[in-house]
């Protein structure tokens, strides 16, 4: 037997992949036009529009076929003079929060506006998961061929890059994803996540990341788990489901500098964190003990990313009227923590300042208002 990357590492992850739920297939022998095997016309095209068109009709099933057209037409459209994480931002903001469509208004005439789903994100089981091993897209030099392309309802939500035991995980780093992402945005544009893996060490990271901030997905379920990083922990961890459905829709952030815009997935640590402080606050309010529990980090562990990751899924999955009070000790992890809620949009500028109490008197005007967020520090509350 021949000890190929392939067999080693490509067919195992695979097999993991269909334990899991998704349809797998392979490209290598893939047929374009009518008839095709996966529905494409030519190499250029990253995205399976006769899958996403499948899944937009099953999901938004009393708008008429024009809505169908215009959705993918705006899925689909060439964002090739936008930067790839501009790109990608818009991309994920229809798919979150779905397409602005305009359909007839059949009871007072004229057209209204509808918001057509491009995800069940409620029902992860409803949507469409497609594995293509050997998927062959053609940039503007080359033809690219990734080892794993993800597809969610048609759109390459995943790119994996495996090398075989031996070769470290970031050679496919260095030299395969930095290289498809220059040369085949388009399949970019969709992205939730990469992974690098040599079958031993495997990487997760976003698509603005680089190699340093590539991280390890050691436990799957609960913290207390023995660590391990193989790459059948790294695909349980995060390509499960349900998992990468919750990591695209709750643990995503587009964050705002001066060096451009940066795009942030949940650590494992954080996404296991999040999770299980928001089981342990839905118990406290259902016994009525009020005990939330402590969510512990160390320092640069990115505590404030998580603040905003247990808020703003707080705030899309669960009904209620909510206010989350930021309180901090120290003046400058209040304005730091602050800022951070600001450059990824979770706070306007201009409410930021109007929630940040300066005196104990507005401390208590804001927790009397109905605001979203107050920051504060400890001893404001005298």
């Amino acid at each position: 037997m021949t000890y190929t990357e392939d067999s080693l590492v490509e067919q195992p992850a695979i097999g993991l992949f269909a334990a899991l739920g998704w349809q797998t297939m392979s490209a290598m022998e893939e047929t374009f036009g009518a008839g095709s095997t996966l529905g494409r016309e030519t190499k250029g095209e990253a995205v399976l529009a006769t899958r996403l068109r499948a899944a937009l009709c099953k999901f938004n099933p009393a708008l008429p076929p024009e809505a169908i057209d215009s959705a993918v037409d705006e899925l689909t459209r060439d964002r090739s003079a936008m930067s790839l994480e501009a790109a990608n931002r818009e991309v994920y903001r229809l798919l979150k929060e779905g397409i602005a469509v305009s359909v007839p208004d059949r009871e007072h005439g004229g057209q209204k506006a509808e918001r057509l789903r491009v995800i069940d994100w409620e029902h992860p089981e409803n949507n469409d998961f497609l594995l293509v091993s050997q998927f062959s897209v053609v940039g503007s030099l080359y033809t690219c061929r990734p080892d794993l392309v993800g597809f969610v309802n048609g759109l390459p939500w995943v790119v994996i890059e495996l090398k075989k035991p031996g070769v470290p995980a970031r050679a496919a780093f260095d030299e395969n994803l930095t290289h498809y992402k220059d040369q085949i945005p388009a399949l970019f544009w969709y992205n939730a996540l990469l992974i690098a893996s040599n079958g031993t060490d495997s990487r997760v990271g976003s698509l603005t990341a680089d190699w340093e901030r590539f991280f390890e997905w050691k436990r799957i379920e609960r913290e207390d788990e023995p660590r391990r990083v193989s790459l059948e922990v790294m695909l349980l961890g995060t390509c499960d489901r349900n998992r990468l459905l919750d990591l695209a829709e709750n643990f995503t952030l587009f964050s705002e500098h001066k060096a451009g815009l940066i795009k942030i997935i949940g650590q494992n640590h954080q996404f296991l964190g999040v999770n299980n402080a928001i089981a342990s606050m839905l118990e406290a309010r259902a016994l009525g003990h009020g005990r939330g529990g402590v969510f512990w980090q160390t320092q640069g562990s990115g505590k404030s990313f998580s603040m905003v990751f247990f808020a703003q899924k707080v705030l899309r999955k669960l009904a209620g009227n909510w206010t989350f009070v930021v309180v901090t000790d120290r003046v400058e992890l209040d304005k730091q923590i602050a800022k951070t809620f600001k450059t990824t949009g979770a706070v306007s500028e201009a409410e930021g300042d109007a929630c940040h109490a300066a005196s104990g008197a507005q401390l208590r005007e804001l927790l009397r208002g109905n605001h979203r967020y107050v920051f504060t520090l400890i001893h404001k509350f005298q």
